[in-house]
C-alpha cells in the first residue's frame, strides 16, 4: 500500500483530503505544519507528499528545503496544493524539486487524486 503524507494546516482540507486518500486504498498520514510533516517524512519515508505552503512554525517551501537536503528523503516527489500563485512562490517550489503545482482555487479532490497517482506511477 502507497503511503502518503498530507501536510496542510487547514483542517478542513486536510480531512478532506485524507478522507479521499483512505477510500482509494492509501495509507495516509498528516500533519498541521511544516515541522511535524518533515518529522513524519524522515521517519515513514511516503510515497509522495501533499504540501501547503502557509503555515504555522514552518512553512511549506522551508520544509522541501529541509526535505531536499537528506538522502533519505529528497527523491520523495512533493505536490504542492497552495492559494498562492505568484511567480515569485512558484519559483522556489520549482527550485527546490517540486513534482507538481496546484493552486488551491483550482483544483478538486479528483484532480489531486489524479496528479498523486501519475506521480507514484512515474516512480
Amino acid at each position: 500500500m502507497k503511503k502518503i503524507l498530507v501536510v496542510e494546516d487547514d483542517k478542513m482540507i486536510r480531512n478532506a483530503l485524507c478522507e479521499k486518500l483512505k477510500f482509494e486504498k492509501y495509507e495516509v498520514m498528516e500533519a498541521e505544519n511544516g515541522q511535524v510533516g518533515l518529522d513524519i517524512a524522515l521517519k515513514e519515508n511516503p510515497d509522495c507528499i501533499l504540501l501547503d505552503i502557509v503555515m504555522p512554525v514552518k512553512d511549506g517551501i522551508s520544509m522541501l528545503q529541509d526535505l531536499r537536503k537528506t538522502d533519505k528523503t529528497n527523491t520523495i516527489p512533493v505536490i504542492l496544493l497552495t492559494n498562492l500563485s505568484d511567480s515569485e512562490t512558484a519559483v522556489a517550489a520549482l527550485e527546490n524539486g517540486v513534482t507538481e503545482y496546484l493552486v488551491k482555487s483550482d483544483w478538486k479532490l479528483e484532480d489531486v487524486m489524479q496528479k498523486i497517482e501519475q506521480t507514484i506511477s512515474d516512480k
